[in-house]
């Protein structure tokens, strides 16, 4: 999921470098959703991890 976040965020700069505001605008979002979704996940993975006593 992070990989997947770190390249819509190169999307987004390719396609402002080329002055593609919307499409910029759309990969941009899609990064920013990803990786908050990366986050929380990872978060619930340690808390799960601490409750199990690993």
């Amino acid at each position: 999921m992070l990989k997947g976040s770190v390249g819509f965020f190169v999307l987004a700069i390719i396609a402002g470098l080329f002055a593609l505001g919307e499409i910029a605008e759309a990969a941009t979002n899609i990064a920013r959703i990803l990786f908050f979704v990366f986050i929380i996940l990872a978060v619930l993975n340690i808390v799960r991890h601490k409750k199990r006593g690993f």
